[in-house]
């Protein structure tokens, strides 16, 4: 192999270890703002962790993260505006990466 084939399959595993990464850090802030969704509505335990589920289901429905607002945004109704929503979904998301590197040390 050549020099040019090495730095080929070096950016092309480094790309793919950081979309795993990116859709592993979603899936998990997914998770967390389901949580605290259903620490809103008073759910807890089992029925938190099912609520929680549903979260990061709804963010196949289309690309991108409106998914995942329009479903929290919908159940929460006027618990919570969509500003604090949005804050939620970065703090979520922010915890979800430190918990993912945690992991990995």
């Amino acid at each position: 192999m050549t020099t040019f084939d090495n730095r080929e399959n070096a950016f092309e595993n480094k790309f793919a270890h950081d979309a795993e990464m990116q859709f592993k850090a979603d899936a998990r802030r997914n998770k967390l703002l389901g949580l605290w969704a259903a620490g809103l509505m008073g759910k807890t335990g089992a029925e938190a962790e099912a609520y929680a589920k549903e979260v990061v289901k709804s963010d196949f429905e289309e690309a991108g993260h409106e998914d995942v607002y329009r479903k929290v945004a919908g159940d929460l109704g006027d618990k919570a505006d969509e500003a604090t929503i949005r804050a939620q979904m970065a703090s979520c998301l922010v915890e979800a990466k430190a918990q993912i590197m945690a992991e990995i040390d």
